[in-house]
């Protein structure tokens, strides 16, 4: 029997009181600055190099030039186990949102308009709810990537918003934006150089400029607040969602030729230093445009945080670098660049800022695409907020308090989905639990089934202490006493977070629900 898996019409009543008195902002409301570009890996970090990081983790970092990165990484709690649980855009999103998994978020895939079952559920309670409601001015800037794309051209009613198949970019109306009251903002759409937004009213912007740029411009505009985007008299939650160093990386139709100078004249063996890169891939080409555009993040992150200082606004304002997902750029010898177990896909950037409240400090617990939202709500003092829909879990008191009792979960879950049934119309009416696994701070084990049959069909398992960079794949039999942690672990984590493995009890002989 298949297991294919619709999305679950499940009602969440919201634990937050609308009241509409609400009061001033306290003086320890701190205003919140999310900034996280697409497709960037954690390794992609200058800092990672220098003596007082690099210790810290197993890896060489990329020869990438990030001086902003390298600055905040010293004014910050830095992870280096942070990790995208379902390594994909939509579906990180939808995580990054909610604090619940795809299975109870409804992003199971990425959306587009083939698949129906895949978009944000207008009841789920989201960061940006929560945070609108306890009085927050909230904006998005950028990529959002979250909505099943309809037939909603404000300037075009009853149309796509482009003329392709299947639709991948759209227009996110009022109903759909979960709090947010500034909007500058669209699906997805990969022209780094050519980009358009949508504003609060439904109004096309195309700037014809570099994104990273024309974003970083407007949060600072969003910051100063020079055409009243936000009332100055309540703290601020300000998102921005960059598309570079996500693909195309080709020429210089997709990166400041100002960065690819830095790195036009180096090899692919110079570029592609990890032991488990291919340089014989094609891809490998495109490695300078990458780091290019990764200098070139750092650049427009640098300006915002700037922007920060000199309106006074950083002591009182919590600012976190992320991605969504990492790049496997030729590791492993794998064409895509995400959506896998591989620590070039899960490991992402987590930088966490809070000047007096955060000490600086790196962070080797493990930390996942759930627990962001409600430690980022702890952090804020929002920590009676977090809607109990949240499966994450809050660890703002390791942060703020220094706390060094605090107990990060031993593993974290990964998640794979693929295309389910599809109906005569074409459109995907179903996804497919394809693969599931657990990473932990020495072992990354993942398990893949037949869709026909639902057997076992593929088996990943490393040993990351002792192998890095994953160029040994092991046999899970060959470690029983592993075995046993690892899939007991698993198991666990399956029934916790209410995954369709645990519902269907997959692989029951392999794992102890």
């Amino acid at each position: 029997m298949k297991l294919l898996y619709p999305i679950m019409g499940l009602t969440l009543v919201p634990l937050i009181s609308c009241d509409a008195n609400k009061e001033e902002p306290k003086q320890d409301s701190p205003n919140i600055v999310y900034v996280f570009p697409d497709q960037m890996r954690n390794h992609a970090m200058e800092f990672w190099g220098e003596d007082s990081f690099s210790e810290s983790v197993r890896f060489k970092p990329d020869p990438v030039i990030t001086p902003n990165l390298n600055q905040f990484a010293r004014e910050s709690a830095v992870f280096t186990n942070a990790l995208s649980n379902c390594p994909l855009s939509g579906p990180h999103r939808g995580m990054l949102f909610t604090g619940m998994y795809p299975q109870n978020n409804g992003v199971s895939l990425n959306p587009n308009s083939l698949r129906p079952i895949s978009s944000l559920r207008e009841d789920v309670i989201a960061w940006s709810d929560v945070l609108s409601q306890e009085n927050y001015s909230c904006g998005y800037i950028g990529k959002l990537h979250l909505d099943f794309p309809t037939p909603t051209d404000p300037e075009n009613p009853g149309h796509y918003v482009e003329d392709k198949k299947p639709v991948w970019d759209t227009y996110t109306p009022p109903e759909r934006r979960h709090g947010f009251d500034f909007w500058y903002s669209y699906g997805t759409f990969d022209e780094h150089k050519n980009p358009h937004y949508w504003d609060k009213d439904g109004k096309k912007h195309e700037p014809k400029e570099w994104s990273p740029k024309h974003e970083a411009d407007m949060a600072i505009a969003y910051l100063k607040n020079d055409s009243k985007q936000r009332d100055p008299n309540k703290p601020f939650f300000l998102v921005v969602g960059m598309n570079p160093p996500h693909s195309p990386y080709r020429s210089l139709d997709d990166a400041m030729e100002e960065d690819y100078n830095l790195y036009k004249d180096k090899s692919k063996s110079e570029l592609l230093i990890r032991p488990n890169a291919d340089t014989t891939m094609a891809k490998a080409a495109s490695a300078p445009y990458y780091f290019a555009n990764v200098t070139g993040v750092d650049r427009e992150f640098g300006r915002i945080l700037d922007a920060l200082k000199e309106l006074g606004l950083d002591e009182n304002t919590i600012v976190v670098f992320s991605s969504d997902h990492g790049e496997t750029m030729c590791s492993q010898g794998i064409q895509d660049p995400k959506n896998s177990v591989y620590t070039e896909s899960m490991n992402v950037p987590f930088l966490i800022r809070y000047p007096e409240k955060i000490k600086p400090k790196i962070v080797d617990g493990l930390f996942s695409t759930v627990d962001i939202m409600p430690t980022l709500l702890g952090a804020a003092n929002l920590k009676s907020k977090i809607p109990s829909s949240v499966q994450g879990k809050d660890y703002s008191d390791a942060l703020l308090l220094d706390d060094s009792s605090t107990k990060f979960d031993d593993g974290v879950l990964y998640i794979r989905n693929i295309n389910g049934e599809i109906d005569s119309e074409g459109k995907v009416v179903s996804y497919f639990p394809e693969s599931r696994g657990i990473k932990t701070k020495n072992y990354t084990l993942a398990l893949s089934i037949n869709k026909k049959t639902n057997e076992l069909a593929d088996v990943l398992f490393f040993n990351d202490k002792e192998d890095p960079y994953q160029l040994h794949k092991l046999k899970l039999e060959d470690y029983p006493e592993q075995k046993e942690i690892l899939l007991t672990q698993l198991g666990v984590l399956l029934k916790e977070t209410e995954d369709p493995w645990y519902e269907d009890k997959i692989l029951s002989d392999l794992i102890p629900y």
